[in-house]
């Protein structure tokens, strides 16, 4: 056994140096752990966690925020892992009954390979975390700014319209590729946009996500975007609203295939719009 210490709790996490009863609270960690070759140690995931296809079949022990506390004294797991921000107080009150390690909520591109270096770290995997950060950061080497910097308006539905500040690994990425954001200079990660500042700024691409497992489409959100009164507006005129790919969770999703997936969809749309 090992004490590790971690910074949100302020204290040494026990647990084995190489842990074989893991659950995962959190989808970007859950799918960071089957990269690293782990997924016959994930015991348990959340009722989120679809990423790859063989955590849908893990036991599934609660949600984001709750979790079944009988259902984990039995599966009797030797690492729980979470994210900070939204998981915070959950991390908080099972640490006193089990060895749970909360990670830093990424808010840059260069946070989530440091998620993955840390998760590497805390499983015993340090070098194939090594390997898996080293991969990404060549993918992120690779990314090309637009010619022409762009004004974006991103918003996704998580139970009701969400956008994001300066405190967001999708600012981030979109600054990476040459863009700005309408929220980029509020000092928060998400935020309730004004819609009628969205409206007035008339950004030159909007980016929207529907629900996970919603089926909405492309129709839906041109209904969307006139039920807003954003017709007339230059992004709208133009074609230069995207529907992100469903039905999971893509730009909410801040595990490496953010970086894998969504950083190339959202460069080659910036590209298309740039001309």
């Amino acid at each position: 056994m090992v004490g590790i210490f971690n910074e949100v709790l302020g204290k040494n996490v026990t647990t084995p140096e190489k842990p074989t009863r893991i659950i995962s609270l959190r989808p970007a960690l859950t799918e960071t752990l089957f990269m690293l070759g782990l997924g016959e140690k994930v015991i348990g995931v959340s009722a989120f966690c679809a990423r790859p296809e063989g955590a849908r079949v893990k036991r599934k022990v609660g949600s984001y925020s709750t979790t079944n506390i009988d259902l984990l004294r039995e599966m009797k797991p030797d690492l729980i892992l979470t994210i900070t921000g939204y998981q915070r107080d959950l991390a908080l009150k099972l640490s006193a009954e089990f060895p749970v390690y909360p990670l830093t909520l990424p808010l840059s591109v260069s946070g989530i390979i440091d998620m993955v270096v840390k998760l590497g770290l805390v499983v015993g995997e340090a070098e194939k975390a090594w390997e898996l950060s080293s991969r990404l950061i060549r993918e992120v080497a690779n990314t090309r700014p637009t010619r022409k910097r762009l004004r974006t308006y991103v918003e996704i539905d998580l139970g009701g319209p969400v956008s994001f500040g300066a405190y967001s690994y999708i600012t981030d990425s979109l600054h990476l590729l040459g863009a700005s954001t309408l929220f980029d200079n509020a000092r928060s990660e998400w935020l309730t946009p004004d819609l009628n500042k969205v409206a007035s700024e008339d950004a030159d691409v909007i980016f929207y996500e529907a629900k996970m497992y919603s089926k909405f489409s492309q129709q839906y959100l041109y209904r969307l975007i006139d039920k807003s009164g954003w017709r007339h507006r230059n992004a709208v005129m133009t074609g230069r609203y995207f529907l992100t790919p469903g039905p999971l969770d893509f730009l909410a999703h801040h595990g490496p295939s953010f970086i894998t997936d969504a950083i190339p969809w959202l460069s080659d749309r910036l590209a298309l719009t740039a001309g």
